[in-house]
């Protein structure tokens, strides 16, 4: 895709400070930085996000987030790490190639919040559109 921040970054037209790279996916610091080390994990392969993966695709960039997590954490001395994966603008994204964000945590109060609010369980509507695989 020719607009694309992140396929321009994969290509070497943008420059970008990488700590991870094979050949399906490529780990990369966020310009953003909103902890030391947050990372961007992405498919090299242009995909909008998961709601549009294939399960081999999904397989392929999920089975490499352990290894660079724990690689991120270990090097910088974070006690632990968010991995957080938006999915269209409702979502919070805003970069339409999909990408997993590795956030290390340092302390709880670093200004990053993953706090969820309670909603009534609907479950029996989730079960009726639920099959198996």
């Amino acid at each position: 895709m020719t607009d694309c921040i992140f396929c321009k970054i994969i290509a070497g037209e943008i420059p970008s400070y990488q700590i991870y790279e094979d050949d399906d996916v490529l780990a990369f610091l966020d310009i953003t930085q909103t902890t030391k080390g947050h990372t961007l994990v992405v498919p090299k392969k242009h995909i909008r996000n998961v709601l549009e993966m294939s399960a081999e695709d999904a397989a392929t960039l999920f089975a490499k987030i352990p290894k660079i997590a724990a690689h991120i954490t270990q090097t910088l001395g974070a006690s632990g790490m968010n991995i957080l994966q938006n999915n269209e603008t409702i979502a919070g994204q805003t970069v339409f190639h999909a990408h997993v964000h590795l956030i290390p945590r340092y302390r709880k109060d670093d200004g990053f919040t993953a706090s969820f609010t309670e909603h009534e369980l609907d479950l029996k509507a989730l079960q009726s559109t639920l099959t198996t695989p």
